[in-house]
């Protein structure tokens, strides 16, 4: 059994040396789509983990920035360790939101999701080679493109998953309590088009088919496809159509997005969607797209793990807790292939995606102590 007290003691000396990692982690802006300034951290973390020992596999990418993949020991079934490293904010938001801290929040792009979660698995990393704890082989995977729904690296997680024991991810936790995420909602993406007929909007209004009515009539019939009982929720989040003020458009689009709590429930309602029929005579409606996660369940497997995770934490005198949440992750994946997936182990704080997004800085150091618990006794 782990020294709780010497893993703490360690996560809370460290915590200057965690900081200052994670203030250059969060330093190097790195969008989905950038792939150049994406490859410049992922050459900084590369040398991280090899000044550790790991065995890295870097996986190159044309659009993306690459795909790292390391190794800490080999033997029996390892442990999978998921982070993600790029950002929703785009080249030049350093500058607009720099790294800051005020009480005790930290500031800057991708702290929160999830940068702050890089820098303690590498912390966790570091005490578990000083302290000389044993432990299960580690597979850390660092993904490049998850915001965008984890297109390529999605089969890497995966088949690392099915030769795992368990697998970790270590997304942002549930606010305020930071709970730890044992369901997650399955994500669908989909595109309306709509084709209707264009006139002179003053001199000939009655010769045109607007594609933007037929577009506010199939918004609302989305909308009302919404369930908050079942946890299904559809929601139509840009719209663009039309070309000028003075002509009935003949064209408009839409962008889906669909959250569901079980397969059973995307079986339903995906095709509706795709289904869509025209309910202004004249215009053509078509609707592409699909599921892009699966639904998370929360499946025996993982209420199992969570338990095992919360004996864990009482080692180091945390009480862990569980929670819902209708984001995806790359934790979708794994759970949805049967491998058992804990879920929202990152750093406690708030505003993902959102001008304040922050980490509170007096979790760091415990997150960090529970992260380096859960490597070295599942």
């Amino acid at each position: 059994m782990i020294d709780g007290e010497a893993i703490v003691r360690q996560a809370h000396d460290r915590l200057d040396a965690t900081m200052a990692l994670l203030q250059r982690i969060v330093s190097f802006e790195s969008p989905t789509n950038e792939k150049a300034a994406m490859d410049r951290l992922i050459d900084f973390l590369e040398g991280e983990l090899r000044s550790r020992g790991a065995e890295v596999e870097r996986l190159k990418q044309e659009e993306y920035g690459d795909l790292l993949t390391a190794r800490f020991g080999s033997g029996e079934k390892p442990l999978h360790v998921m982070t993600h490293v790029d950002t929703v904010w785009p080249i030049g938001t350093i500058e607009r939101l720099p790294w800051r801290i005020e009480g005790d929040r930290a500031y800057g792009p991708g702290i929160y999701d999830m940068k702050a979660s890089a820098a303690m698995m590498f912390t966790a990393l570091d005490i578990l080679a000083d302290l000389g704890i044993s432990h299960r082989p580690i597979v850390w995977t660092i993904n490049t493109e998850e915001e965008v729904g984890s297109p390529v690296s999605r089969p890497v997680l995966e088949a690392e998953a099915r030769n795992a024991e368990l697998v970790l991810c270590l997304e942002p936790p549930v606010p305020p309590a930071g709970s730890l995420k044992t369901e997650r909602k399955g994500v669908g993406m989909f595109e309306m088009e709509i084709t209707g007929r264009a006139s002179h909007a003053g001199a000939d209004h009655s010769a045109g088919i607007s594609a933007i009515e037929e577009l506010a009539r199939q918004v609302q019939r989305l909308h009302s496809l919404t369930d908050y009982d079942a946890g299904t929720t559809v929601n139509v989040g840009v719209v663009e159509g039309g070309s000028k003020r003075n002509v009935v458009a003949a064209h408009a689009t839409a962008l889906i997005d669909l959250r569901v709590t079980s397969m059973a429930e995307a079986e339903r309602i995906v095709p509706v969607i795709l289904g869509a029929s025209p309910q202004l005579e004249g215009t053509t409606v078509r609707v592409t797209g699909e599921m892009n996660r699966p639904p998370m369940e929360r499946t025996e497997a993982i209420v199992a793990a969570f338990k095992r995770a919360q004996e864990i934490g009482r080692l180091i005198e945390q009480d862990l807790t569980e929670a819902s949440t209708g984001g995806g992750s790359d934790g979708n994946f794994t759970a949805a292939i049967g491998a058992p997936t804990l879920d929202g182990l990152g750093c406690p704080g708030d505003g993902g995606h959102a001008d304040n997004e922050h980490i509170i800085v007096s979790e760091l150091a415990p997150r960090t102590a529970l992260i380096t618990a859960l490597l070295a006794e599942l």
